[in-house]
């Protein structure tokens, strides 16, 4: 089986790696393409799996974003065109389910956050299968066409599968400058790119720099998702703060991190997942997957930098983590192999 995977983001290069793993060991030939966007190339260096950058990111606005789409979806067309591609994979990526539709090409869409509206609409009616978790009640999805048998949903977190065999890098910390003895506190900006948060940037981030930066016995780790934040963030004229200048193992960071304060949903439900404790900075709707980790009490909103607890969390994850079997989450995102 030849299978076409798309990844038009940091987190989608984590989420679908053990899929791509699981079909090449088996035999199928996996073809990655990918766009440009925060971490996704260091991401994919990383890995060492042969991709091709196709297209841009279109920026905040909708007009930008409309064209630059549009280019990519030509690119893609004319990538895929002839290759004979048996099924398409991606996670968000609003590209490839147009490409494939073009190229009549079977694919499944996955994604884990109900609200982005005008991406799922489209997803949501060309995809062939749209696979999300069980925790997003179906009828949120219907008004994207994700209804009947189109719409599969799979128990737990996306996290919990590519987490799975996950085992933490000690020496990261040390690597980064990083004083494991201090309280270790991570903050990951927004994805102030979205279209459904409108190109803001949080206003309690500044606040909540300010109160690490100034804390005693606390190390703070910032992870920036563009170059412009960095810069934004470097005119604060907070000299003890750390943002590494490129991609770094969001799983390793949260899994020795005693605190997480983030914008961003994937390092969240890593970080449910792995028992850091964790604060949301999210603006955007909340989804039924945050709204179940803060009922579970796995995720806390934050309303004031104040309200973050710095202190050691209770136990690091020193050994293997145990999470669920990606091959049973393959099986549902390509049901030729079920």
């Amino acid at each position: 089986m030849r299978v076409w995977v798309d990844l038009t983001n940091t987190a989608h290069v984590l989420v679908l790696r053990p899929l791509v793993d699981a079909l090449e060991a088996r035999g199928h030939e996996v073809t990655i393409t990918a766009r440009p966007l925060s971490h996704t190339v260091d991401l994919l260096d990383d890995w060492g799996h042969p991709y091709t950058l196709l297209g841009r990111h279109g920026g905040t606005s909708r007009a930008a974003k409309g064209r630059a789409a549009a280019d990519r979806v030509a690119r893609m067309v004319r990538f895929g065109r002839g290759r004979h591609f048996d099924r398409g994979l991606a996670h968000g990526s609003t590209d490839l389910p147009v490409a494939s539709r073009l190229l009549g090409v079977p694919n499944t869409t996955m994604f884990d956050y109900e609200w982005a509206m005008l991406q799922h609409s489209v997803n949501g009616r060309l995809a062939n299968r749209v696979l999300m978790p069980d925790a997003i009640p179906a009828a949120r999805v219907a008004r994207y066409g994700a209804r009947g048998a189109k719409l599969v949903r799979y128990p737990g977190l996306k996290e919990e599968y590519y987490l799975d065999g996950f085992t933490p890098d000690p020496g990261l910390l040390a690597r980064l400058g990083v004083d494991p003895e201090q309280v270790v506190v991570v903050v990951r900006t927004a994805p102030a790119y979205a279209l459904y948060l409108g190109g803001s940037e949080n206003p309690l981030l500044p606040r909540l720099l300010e109160r690490l930066d100034a804390a005693d016995g606390v190390q703070s780790i910032v992870l920036t998702r563009t170059p412009e934040q960095a810069d934004v963030l470097r005119r604060l004229g907070l000299d003890r703060l750390i943002m590494p200048p490129r991609a770094v193992d969001g799983r390793n960071i949260v899994a020795l991190a005693d605190v997480l304060v983030s914008a961003g949903g994937t390092m969240n439900r890593e970080a449910a997942v792995l028992g850091t404790p964790v604060w949301s900075m999210f603006e955007g709707r909340p989804g039924a997957i945050d709204e179940m980790l803060i009922a579970q009490g796995r995720l806390k909103a934050l309303r004031d930098p104040g309200d973050v607890v710095l202190e050691r969390k209770a136990q690091r994850l020193d050994g293997r983590f145990a999470g669920r079997d990606p091959a049973a989450l393959l099986a549902l995102a390509v049901p030729e192999l079920a």
